[in-house]
């Protein structure tokens, strides 16, 4: 087990200001030191050689929201690394203050991976919260989808600087988590998508960000994600953003396409290019489970002086 492990004193208190809730929230390097540890723990994965580096960790599993995804992974993820996973049946915003409820979850747990509705309300818990909480997802954004699909890129191309990375996809969290990332990292994003659906927020435009309604800008994007179309919209609205097989093989012949689940085929995509050779979805969410659990190391890892 050699090299698995970072260092986690079991008996010192976490850091505070440690929360993941934006993608941007660590640095690059910090980043950078996550991707290639998830790679390491892909390894140990597949071998069934994972690393106790969670043993003696508490963690509060709150799923405020639906999906089943990342926090299925967190939940897998600790057991395999020897924490202990508590599902705790509370929700943001209820009749019990949100200060309240971050001073009782730090009575128990070391850590607090959380799925709900408002980002707003996640920074009101981390604000009095002395775990860290990490986002599990928020309908504004989803660093963790962002930070499992660049795991999995990284461990095929071996890094991601200098990425270009095309979303075909409307404003919605999947996209700003991409713009998020763009914001620390070494990548250029750039959203393809008709002029009512692009993103205007000023705290997410940065010079690593670009919009464009121009199809062709696939072509030569090393990374395509798509996701779900706007409710109630006709689909002559947006049958110009369906990715197929023919859009496909304008691409590069070593691109990498990720359709965020659940795809609805007939929409955002089409049947024929979830089995093009590009498509790497199942495996790139595979990359889910190894990214979160080099989150959770890497915040562990870090202990108050």
């Amino acid at each position: 087990m050699r090299g698995l492990f970072f260092t986690v004193p079991g008996a010192m208190a976490l850091s505070a200001g440690l929360d993941f809730l934006e993608f941007h929230d660590f640095s690059a390097d910090a980043t950078a030191a996550i991707l290639d540890r998830a790679g390491v723990l892909a390894e140990a994965w597949r071998e069934r050689r994972m690393p106790k580096s969670l043993e003696g960790r508490r963690v509060a599993l709150i799923v405020d929201d639906g999906g089943w995804r990342n926090t299925t992974a967190f939940d897998l993820g600790i057991q395999a690394m020897g924490g202990i996973c508590t599902h705790v049946p509370a929700s943001l915003g209820g009749r019990e203050t949100i200060a309240d409820l971050a001073g009782y979850l730090d009575n128990w747990f070391d850590m607090v991976v959380i799925r709900t509705p408002e980002l707003t309300s996640l920074r009101e818990l981390a604000a009095h919260a002395q775990a860290p909480i990490i986002n599990a997802r928020t309908r504004s954004n989803h660093p963790c989808e962002t930070l499992g699909d660049l795991a999995y890129v990284r461990a095929k191309r071996g890094g991601i600087e200098g990425l270009k990375i095309v979303g075909v996809a409307p404003d919605a969290n999947i996209l700003r988590s991409w713009i998020e990332a763009s914001i620390s990292l070494p990548i250029e994003v750039v959203q393809v998508y008709p002029d009512d659906w692009h993103v205007s927020d000023t705290a997410l435009l940065n010079d690593n960000f670009r919009l464009s309604t121009d199809m062709r800008e696939v072509e030569d994007a090393d990374v395509i994600f798509t996701d779900s179309w706007p409710g109630g919209i006709a689909e002559s609205t947006l049958a110009d953003y369906r990715i197929s097989a023919a859009v496909l093989d304008r691409c590069r012949p070593d691109a990498i396409f990720i359709p965020c689940p659940p795809v609805a085929r007939g929409q955002e995509v089409t049947a024929d290019a979830m089995t093009h050779a590009a498509c790497q979805s199942t495996p790139a969410k595979a990359f889910l489970l190894h990214a979160q659990n080099a989150l959770m190391e890497w915040i562990t890892g870090r202990t108050k002086a």
